[in-house]
């Protein structure tokens, strides 16, 4: 079991073309064997120093944990965003006293009330499961990545700062709120720096990054230069942020949106009208059938949605409205590359029975 978790880790942090090179090795060898070609001992020999190898990437992780000699601890939401902040602290010389911890949930989609129990950490999973296909964790590999992050925050040093980054988008900002509620009762100076507003402020961009993780190293690196300690939270405002944190996460709802400056629960059809307009403004891409690729629909629905939500949410509404009789699909929905979806047809006797229907 905690080889499954360090393996779901490990492949979650490789970049797309380290996974290809790698699975290029594994399936030369896996040929090898099956041709019979050289010995057997020397192609699994092989195979398990790729492992070794790979599973001591996340042994050499620990460099980033906290230590009693920083003076600095950074929290950070999201692999993708984790991956660029190592990036930058090594660019800057700053690894020795500039730790990381990162937090790997999707704030924005799934129930997050009484994450503080086992209970409410097995609804959040459960949730997750019965939900979103990529989400393949058992509720103790759940369980295992929640003890381990908050052991990680045990180990903080007082003498560290701990800066939060956030940014515009429901994901960071409940990230960030969560990670004051987890940390209440340290001693440490807590700051929140916004990246979306400081790289908008560094680079005159009208268009401010709706998730962090988007943010190149090297004007990260710069976002880096910049803190002046503005950032720098009162008492107030780490109560008034920790309170925060309490009431969305008690709502009922699944899917949220950053709004106005507001964190808001909204309902979890919020996108599938949004997602039907997109499916329409695509039919010159659909096939003979009126077939299009879900993939393609998620990935136009991505780039033109303002709000940070991941494609794992959208290809999630795709599959209940194909459940609801809305959408006809075609292939199978293990995940969205198998299958494609169109508007369903209605029949003339459901149609019929839209006209005999009285107007509310």
């Amino acid at each position: 079991m905690r080889d499954t978790l360090t393996i779901k880790k490990v492949t979650d942090s490789l970049q797309d073309e380290e996974v290809k090179a790698y699975l290029r090795f594994v399936l030369t060898q896996i040929g090898m064997l099956k041709a019979q070609e050289g010995p057997l001992e020397v192609v699994v020999a092989e195979l398990i120093e790729l492992y070794d190898k790979l599973m001591g990437l996340q042994e050499k992780k620990a460099m980033w944990d906290p230590v009693p000699a920083c003076t600095h601890v950074h929290i950070v939401v999201g692999d993708s965003f984790a991956g660029s902040m190592k990036q930058a602290l090594k660019g800057l010389g700053w690894i020795e006293t500039h730790k990381l911890i990162t937090l790997r949930e999707n704030y924005a989609i799934g129930p997050l009330g009484d994450l503080d129990s086992s209970k409410g950490r097995k609804v959040r999973s459960d949730w997750f499961r019965d939900n979103i296909t990529e989400a393949f964790e058992s509720c103790t590999e759940f369980e295992e990545e929640y003890n381990e992050l908050l052991d990680k925050l045990k180990q903080i040093p007082e003498q560290a700062e701990v800066i939060i980054w956030t940014s515009g988008n429901a994901c960071e900002q409940m990230g960030m709120r969560h990670a004051l509620h987890l940390l209440h009762g340290k001693r440490n100076v807590f700051a929140v720096y916004d990246t979306s507003v400081i790289c908008k402020e560094l680079y005159n961009r009208l268009d401010a990054f709706r998730y962090s993780g988007e943010i190149p190293t090297d004007k990260l690196q710069e976002a880096l230069i910049r803190m002046d300690g503005s950032g720098k939270l009162c008492t107030a405002d780490i109560t008034q942020l920790e309170r925060e944190w309490q009431e969305i996460s008690e709502q009922s709802g699944t899917l949220r949106i950053w709004r106005d400056n507001v964190v808001l629960t909204v309902s979890a059809d919020y996108y599938d009208q949004y997602l039907l307009e997109k499916l329409d403004e695509l039919k010159a891409s659909v096939d003979d059938n009126g077939f299009l690729h879900s993939a393609r629909l998620i990935g136009v629905a991505i780039a033109y949605c303002e709000q940070y939500i991941g494609d794992s949410y959208f290809e999630y509404r795709l599959r209940e409205l194909i459940y609801d009789g809305i959408l006809e699909i075609k292939g199978i929905p293990t995940a969205m590359r198998f299958y494609s979806i169109k508007r369903k047809r209605r029949t003339e006797s459901e149609l019929s029975v839209c006209i005999d229907e009285p107007s509310s």
